[in-house]
């Protein structure tokens, strides 16, 4: 007979009352009796009517964070998941010990040229975050130390970098800081010559700044309520923030607006983006105190991103080309005749086709360098790279030969570098930074991630395979594991997904995942659609009212798997965050009975909820992600998915839900009313757990370490209850 489970003792929740029961060590003085059983939220019932339907929602009282109550019952959550967890402790720590015995402590980047200058990050044994460095290009340069993270974040619980911007002569340093999670920065100029910050902080900003030539002016984009992107302001170092100028307000609730520079930094740059449309305002970067110009006036659904070579601006749109095309016209700054006197000025510009749209092949970036041209696209599920010759223009690919892989580029500040620098990684390869010589088509390998203690790739058998989706599609999966598998159903599996806002989940080396497949794990990652990986169309198959193909798409890979022998369903484990978060709860409704353990990251679980909430951030930007439930059709739509509303009264498998206290994004009351209500429905005994990080941000653990140990715990929440925990004593087998 399965058992409900019962309150928490009114002794633990009295200690936690007074402040005695706290997150931490503190609580292994109490009794473990404490905490054997789960904690219930008091039921207090909410009536959601909307569209003709009346939803009662017993959790919704847990959105008052000044509530000493809900505060009282996320710690009494964390006493309960800690002692579940108890006994896998020494397994925690083995883990830890293992992914800490990969990483080289003591490390540093490829230097990048930039200016008289090589910059590069490195980390030093024992402390938690990067140090932020530069010396001159020339043999035998000194180390100049720009920024150390490790004494900035002294005394705080939480601490993430947002904006690093030198400026144009590379004597001076912006930077922004978060202490709290929440994703507002302060924003800071250093002189890196004496070390001196300037009197000024500006606090409430969004990361990226954008230097003027004149190496004293910055444009920067500050918070609204909501904690939106809105408003750009122009600030001269060494006046009053409260004087600078407004010089762009976004009015529309569904924009964010950013401010950088083209890379030639010829041109400033305020780019105003929703989901599904952009507009982008130009300024002569030798003129800061002029008046931006619209380059291309915003149009419903046609989204673009801007570049300048040469006497040209290059456009990245999508307008009337659902894969995206090159356009290119003069950078001659004449505002068209047509534009009123109260309205901003709008360039006329003549546009042309540079590089035509191709329907499956999506183009994601365009890179500038002085006498080259490099446009990143995808191609069959995977990220490519084609270069040209700016005065030829005449277009070459750079090939790899891995089944799937990620590559990216990053590094390359200079224009008038002769090379490509991009990172490329696969699920067996670590992260590879490459140049590419462009006059000679060479590539020059600069580095490859160190694995310590005798990673060998040949270890492990990669594939790219497809699962067929209830209404035919084809849906690509990735997966790796050790060579010599019996597809036999036996072996455990971690699968993963995301699945939203067109953002891929192309495959990626950890040497953190290599403790689950010594371990004899299969690692799988969905690529199912909502994300970008198969062009623009697999995006919109997965979004709005078509959002169930998203979680459909998953439980088809995972049946795929199953019936080809590579796991079972109570070998099954999956995982994601956010709106990969999203994806757990939703499919751990649609169908409990494939997975043997669920980890659901800063979930967005309460969509409606959230959705119907304006005030919050991210609601109305997100619109045109989810849909807005104000409208009957859209509110049917997600009612039909939204993890929290579709609860019901049945087996559910074990889960761990982690929720950020601070988080800015996924509301820490989304993941606790879901385990809450939660608790009341399921039929099972099996675990169900919700941790609450209470100083973290939707990030998570900010420092590498503690990082670490986050991965520790979810992979022995795993390990446990999957059955495969082993003795404290036990470790994995070699490679």
């Amino acid at each position: 007979m399965t058992k409900r489970p019962v309150r928490c003792s009114l002794l633990a929740l009295s200690l936690l009352g007074l402040g005695l029961l706290l997150p931490g060590p503190a609580e292994g003085r109490l009794p473990d009796a404490l905490f054997r059983r789960p904690p219930r939220a008091r039921v207090v019932p909410h009536v959601r009517e909307k569209h003709g339907e009346r939803f009662v929602d017993p959790f919704f009282w847990l959105r008052q964070r000044d509530n000493p109550e809900v505060i009282r019952y996320l710690k009494a959550e964390n006493a309960y998941t800690r002692h579940f967890m108890r006994d896998t402790e020494p397994l925690q720590e083995t883990l830890y010990q293992e992914m800490l015995a990969r990483i080289k402590e003591t490390d540093f980047s490829v230097p990048r040229r930039h200016g008289p200058f090589l910059y590069y990050e490195r980390t030093e044994q024992g402390k938690q975050h990067l140090i932020h460095c530069r010396r001159r290009d020339q043999a035998g340069a000194p180390e100049e130390i720009l920024l150390d993270e490790n004494a900035l974040a002294v005394g705080r619980s939480c601490f993430d970098l947002g904006t690093f911007e030198v400026s144009p002569d590379h004597r001076l340093l912006a930077f922004s800081v978060d202490d709290k999670g929440g994703e507002t920065y302060t924003l800071q100029v250093k002189d890196l010559a004496t070390g001196r910050l300037f009197p000024e902080a500006i606090p409430n900003t969004s990361p990226g700044v954008a230097w003027a030539n004149d190496n004293r002016t910055i444009f920067y984009a500050v918070l609204n309520e909501s904690l939106r992107p809105w408003r750009v302001y122009r600030h001269v170092l060494g006046d009053d923030p409260a004087r600078d100028v407004l010089i762009h307000e976004e009015t529309d609730d569904r924009f964010n607006v950013g401010v950088t520079t083209t890379k030639d930094r010829r041109f400033l740059l305020i780019t105003s983006d929703s989901n599904t449309t952009s507009e982008v305002r130009v300024l002569d970067a030798d003129r800061p105190a002029g008046e931006f110009m619209v380059l291309i006036p915003r149009r419903e659904e046609v989204q673009y991103a801007v570049e300048h070579h040469g006497s040209s601006f290059f456009v990245v749109t999508n307008a009337d080309a659902l894969d995206f095309k090159v356009l290119e016209g003069s950078d001659r700054l004449v505002a068209a005749p047509s534009a009123a006197a109260s309205a901003p000025a709008v360039a006329a510009i003549a546009w042309r086709e540079f590089i035509p749209h191709t329907p499956g092949v999506k183009i994601d970036d365009l890179e500038v360098f002085a006498d080259w041209l490099v446009v990143q696209e995808r191609r069959g599920g995977l990220p490519r790279l084609r270069y040209c010759d700016a005065a030829t223009r005449t277009f070459r690919e750079i090939t790899f030969d891995e089944p799937a892989y990620s590559l990216w580029i990053k590094g390359n500040e200079e224009f008038d570098l002769p090379y490509l620098r991009f990172h490329f990684s696969s699920l067996v390869t670590p992260e590879t930074v490459y140049d590419f010589h462009f006059p000679e088509s060479r590539l020059e390998l600069r580095k490859r991630k160190e694995v310590l203690g005798g990673y060998d790739p040949s270890t492990w058998q990669v594939e790219r395979l497809a699962a067929t989706a209830s209404d035919g599609t084809r849906i690509p999966i990735s997966l790796v594991y050790r060579k010599g598998l019996v597809r036999d159903g036996s072996a455990p599996m971690y699968l993963t997904g995301y699945g939203a806002y067109g953002s891929n989940s192309d495959p990626y080396f950890s040497s953190n995942r290599l403790s689950l497949l010594q371990r004899g794990f299969v690692y799988a990652v969905a690529h199912i659609r909502g994300g970008d990986e198969m062009g623009r169309q697999w995006y919109l198959d997965g979004k709005r009212r078509h959002k169930m193909h998203s979680f459909t798409d998953f439980i088809a890979c995972a049946e795929f798997l199953i019936r080809e022998g590579y796991t079972s369903p109570g070998r099954l484990a999956i995982s994601g965050a956010s709106a990969g978060g999203l994806l757990m709860g939703a499919v751990t409704n649609l169908r409990p009975d494939l997975w043997g353990a669920v980890v659901a990251d800063v979930p967005f679980v309460d969509a409606i909820s959230t959705m119907l909430d304006p005030s919050l951030p991210l609601t109305v930007e997100e619109y045109e992600e989810w849909g807005n439930p104000e409208h009957p059709e859209d509110y049917a739509s997600i009612r039909a998915w939204s993890p929290y509303d579709n609860l019901a009264a049945r087996a559910y498998p074990p889960m761990l839900v982690i929720a950020g206290l601070n988080d800015a994004r996924v509301m820490y009351w989304e993941p606790a009313k879901y385990v809450a209500r939660l608790r009341t429905l399921k039929t099972d005994a099996n675990p169900l757990l919700l941790k609450t990080n209470m100083g973290q941000g939707h990030a998570g653990a900010s420092g590498r370490y503690d990082f670490l140990r986050e991965i520790a715990f979810e992979y022995a929440f795993i390990l446990k209850v999957l059955g495969l925990l082993p003795p404290s004593s036990a470790t994995p087998p070699a490679p």
